[in-house]
């Protein structure tokens, strides 16, 4: 391990690529703690103390939400301008064209990108400030309604996310790795320290809390071995490709379809699903009208992150979602149509329609395992902590969510592709 490192630190370029992305980490971390002025402190930790889904955003944001910085919407803004125009590039003709187009086509998108991020960052962060506001017991900040009180502040917090996306791109082009994931996975790596602390802490007052606590970090470990080999696990499709000569014989190959197709998408589009009825409660509870106090009480109660109804809708949406994204962003029929212009061919199958409709089943019987694997992961952890409660062991907060493994997982695996390649480049060119 410590040859491996100093490997690392003697190759001048792959250095002062760490050196760069870590000094952006630390800056996005500085920035986590800058408060919007005027901002009721005490206030803001009791709303986050009494409302468990506004905790794991905040823990995805690595603690800015908690803090009411600068950044408080953290990159979902940006996170959804993505997925926007992934679906709009299926949609639209035009974009779909404007893709196709290469790397050219690329930077197009993305610069449509930009420019969507920071109307819905404006829009996204009026409605987490009403949100925060309503949910606390004294109002956060002051005349709220008054546009020169909730203007500026939510400027000042879609220009947080302007300058994330911004730290982000600068990572991915002089730094290692995805700057935007790797954004996120600072977040969530920051909340797990004090988390641990807090946990031991904890075990350490009541005894009965020693049971959950080991317990926790068995599994935590557990589902990150799993994680692992989900993530790397695939299904190499053989192909062949004919000869140029005719006594030749053809090249043999494989296209590798993943697991976990998805990705994460499928979890950020069923939160985003699920928890929407708790947050119209928020809203709700506060209405004059006694059957809208009484529908927002029946979103609340029944749309918290332990109730049976929150875990149902949350699974089956996370595998409809992967469905879903993987029909827009994998095609049968045009991956078919590459592989019969390359000359190549399946085993056993005509290229063309029929090729593509054996993709078509291998992606979707793959889709409904990762959508289980997907759907576990991200329900276990909330399981497990309320079967605790339940038998008298006590409960303790997870070290990290399910969505938040899969991401840390997914961009430890990439970052150490990366640096491995880029220690392979390192020494091709010390010899030629």
């Amino acid at each position: 391990m410590i040859k491996y490192i100093l490997q690392i630190w003697n190759a001048k370029d792959l250095r002062k690529k760490i050196l760069f992305t870590f000094f952006i980490l630390v800056l996005f971390r500085l920035m986590t703690h800058i408060t919007i002025p005027g901002v009721n402190l005490e206030a803001l930790k009791v709303v986050f103390e009494q409302n468990k889904l506004l905790g794991i955003f905040s823990a995805m944001t690595g603690g800015s939400a908690n803090n009411f910085s600068i950044i408080l919407m953290g990159l979902s803004p940006y996170i959804n301008a993505s997925i926007i125009m992934q679906l709009l590039t299926v949609i639209s003709t035009k974009l779909e064209t404007i893709n196709k187009e290469g790397e050219q086509g690329r930077r197009t998108i993305n610069r449509y990108t930009r420019w969507l991020t920071f109307p819905l960052a404006f829009l996204q962060s009026y409605g987490m400030i009403s949100l925060v506001n309503a949910s606390a017991p004294v109002p956060i900040i002051e005349n709220l309604s008054d546009p020169f009180v909730v203007l500026p502040i939510m400027i000042t917090i879609s220009a947080g996310t302007i300058i994330l996306m911004w730290l982000g791109e600068l990572i991915s082009e002089r730094g290692i790795g995805n700057g935007i994931s790797l954004l996120i996975f600072a977040g969530i790596m920051a909340g797990i320290p004090s988390m641990l602390a807090s946990i031991f802490a904890l075990a350490q007052q009541e005894t009965n809390k020693l049971i959950p606590f080991v317990a926790t970090i068995l599994i935590t470990i557990l589902f990150t071995i799993i994680v692992i080999l989900i993530t790397e696990g695939q299904r190499r499709i053989p192909i062949t490709y004919a000869g140029r000569h005719r006594n030749s014989k053809g090249e043999e190959s494989s296209l590798p379809i993943r697991v976990n197709q998805a990705g994460m998408i499928p979890i950020i589009f069923a939160v985003s699903v699920v928890t929407f009825p708790s947050v119209l409660g928020q809203f709700f509870v506060n209405a004059k009208s006694a059957w809208v106090q009484y529908l927002g009480n029946f979103f609340i109660n029944n749309f918290q992150s332990q109730s049976p109804l929150y875990l149902i809708m949350y699974f089956l949406l996370i595998i409809a979602f992967t469905y879903f994204y993987v029909s827009v962003t994998f095609n049968p029929n045009n991956v078919a149509e590459n592989i019969q212009k390359r000359g190549g061919f399946i085993p056993g199958l005509r290229p063309g329609k029929e090729t593509a409709e054996y993709l078509g089943k291998v992606s979707n019987h793959l889709n409904l395992w990762g959508g289980l694997f997907i759907g576990i992961i991200a329900v276990s952890p909330i399981l497990i902590q309320g079967i605790f409660s339940q038998v008298g062991t006590g409960s303790i907060p997870v070290i990290i969510s399910g969505a938040g493994l899969i991401i840390v997982v997914g961009v430890v695996l990439d970052l150490v592709r990366q640096v491995n390649t880029q220690m392979l480049s390192h020494h091709y060119d010390k010899f030629y």
